[in-house]
């Protein structure tokens, strides 16, 4: 027991964080990729200086 956790939560909690990083890596490419698009868009537009 580690932290008040027994071992078989640790492999959880491990396991979940492995799963989602991939997801996460591809979250943070789609939103840099909107945020870009977004930018894009506004660009030119009056009263947008950004």
């Amino acid at each position: 027991m580690f932290l008040g956790i027994e071992w078989y939560w640790w492999i959880i909690i491990v396991m979940a964080l492995v799963i989602s990083i991939p997801f996460k890596m591809k979250f943070m490419k789609w939103w840099s990729r909107c945020r870009l698009e977004k930018k894009d868009r506004m660009h030119g537009k009056w009263g947008d200086d950004e």
